[in-house]
This record gives C-alpha cells, sequence and structure tokens, in this order.
C-alpha cells in the first residue's frame, strides 16, 4: 500500500458502481485517497430499483474493520449504508475503540426509492453512532426522518439541523431543496446552491459524502471540506462519473481548488 492518505467507507456494495463502496472508493482515489472499503450489505440494484439485500454477518463486518485498522493507520472514516441496529451498534464499538473519526451518510433509501435499512435504523444511528461522529450528511428525507420534523422550506431545514445538532455536527444537503446546503455547528451556514436537472443523481449522497472525508483526511476543515464537496457533487451531475474523475485530477491537489 502507498503512502498516501487513507480512509475508509463502511458501507453496502452496489453492483451497478453508481453508489455504496464503489463509490466512495472511486471517490477517494479521485481526490488522490487511497481508500479501504468494509462491506455492510450486499444489495441487488441498478439506477431504477433495488431487487434485494443481503446484509453481511455483524462478527464478519467487525473483522473487516480490525482486520485494515490493525495494520493501516487511518484516521478519517464514512458510513454508508447499515443497514439494522445491529450492524450500527457493532460498527460504533469499532469506531470508538479504534479512535476513528466519523463522518455519516445515514443512507435508508436508495434514489429509486427501494428501501436499504429495517425499522429502528434512524433511531440508533442517534443513539450509538451520532455521538461518535465528527458530522452526518442527510439529505432532506433523511433529516425529516433523523429529527421527526417536515421539510418543506429553508427554515425547516434549519430547524431539522438544529435537532440533529444536539447530537454532531451536521449539514442537511439540498439536492431537494434549491440546491442549497444548511451546515449546523453551534451556528447556522447556508451555502447557496442550483438545482440541476440530471439523470447523474444516482449515488451523489455517497459522491458527497466522501468527498467531505476525503479532504478532512488531507487536514482540510470541515466547513472548507463541505464547500468542496458540495462542488464536487456538482461536477459529477454534469459530467458523469467518467467525467467527474477525469475533471478533478486536473488538480495536483484539490485543495488548491478551494
Amino acid at each position: 500500500m502507498d503512502k498516501r492518505t487513507i480512509a475508509m467507507t463502511i458501507a453496502g456494495f452496489d453492483p451497478s458502481g453508481g453508489a455504496g463502496v464503489l463509490n466512495d472508493v472511486k471517490t477517494f482515489e479521485s481526490l488522490g485517497v487511497y481508500g479501504t472499503a468494509v462491506v455492510t450489505s450486499l444489495t441487488a440494484q441498478n439506477i431504477h430499483e433495488v431487487t434485494g439485500v443481503l446484509p453481511v454477518d455483524v462478527g464478519f463486518i467487525e473483522k473487516q474493520m480490525d482486520t485494515v485498522l490493525q495494520s493501516e493507520d487511518i484516521k478519517y472514516a464514512k458510513t454508508g449504508m447499515l443497514y439494522s441496529q445491529e450492524i450500527v451498534k457493532a460498527v460504533a464499538s469499532r469506531v470508538e475503540e479504534h479512535e476513528l473519526k466519523l463522518v455519516v451518510d445515514p443512507v435508508m433509501v436508495a434514489g429509486s426509492g427501494g428501501f436499504l435499512s429495517k425499522k429502528g435504523l434512524a433511531e440508533s444511528i442517534k443513539k450509538y453512532l451520532l455521538p461518535l461522529s465528527v458530522l452526518t450528511t442527510p439529505n432532506i428525507h433523511e433529516a425529516e426522518t433523523l429529527s421527526g420534523i417536515k421539510i418543506e422550506n429553508e427554515g425547516d431545514a434549519i430547524e431539522a439541523a438544529l435537532e440533529i445538532g444536539k447530537h454532531c455536527d451536521v449539514v442537511v444537503t439540498g439536492g431537494h431543496l434549491k440546491g442549497s446546503d444548511i451546515f449546523y455547528n453551534g451556528s447556522i451556514h447556508v451555502f447557496e446552491g442550483e438545482l440541476m436537472e440530471s439523470n447523474n443523481t444516482h449515488g451523489s449522497g455517497c459522491t458527497y459524502s466522501s468527498a467531505v472525508t476525503a479532504m478532512l483526511s488531507k487536514g482540510c476543515d470541515i466547513e472548507s471540506s463541505i464547500k468542496f464537496a458540495g462542488n464536487f457533487v456538482k461536477e459529477s451531475i454534469k459530467y458523469g462519473t467518467r467525467g467527474t474523475l477525469n475533471q478533478m485530477w486536473k488538480f495536483d491537489d484539490p485543495l488548491d481548488s478551494i
């Protein structure tokens, strides 16, 4: 393994390559970060539908994390699809044991509408995982579930961010709210954006959270990492995955683009 910064994704496997650990590792790589991946669930899905979910045995998820973390110097990790309360608790235990700095993408439903979680996942994420996290990156629907607040406008999103922010710093991503991101870290910051009409949105939440994680692992602060990730996702949506990877490699160091 080379001497580049190393990060970890703990998430599901999407065989279409657009979301989950494959997306995360591609995003890490495009930003000059070596990606390791712990698989929590296997899915049968494409950009249109989810036809099956097979969770990985909890003990084997723990073994994956332990084995990699015993040999590699990893400070930052991110989670995606965790599927069940049992998996959340196991991941939280290992995050605490290995003192990982964690970004939580609270994946519950696929962009196609298929369910990627069992009942009670949101409560277990709030109870066990968010208190150990440096940031969580819910979209509007996930923020509604975590906060219990219906979000119909920017004011609602701010209220939800304040509620979720009782557990850790939060950015409510604005792909469904005029494109603006609402960041709360003790005070509210609104990062203005714009909605983009495109079919290249499958896995955009994974791209966002993994870009944030990559930039944090390279020494960037949270606010700058969030701003960079927002721009990175816009490029992803605009050009598609192949275009984005080529586009982002033009930076000698992604920090130069902030």
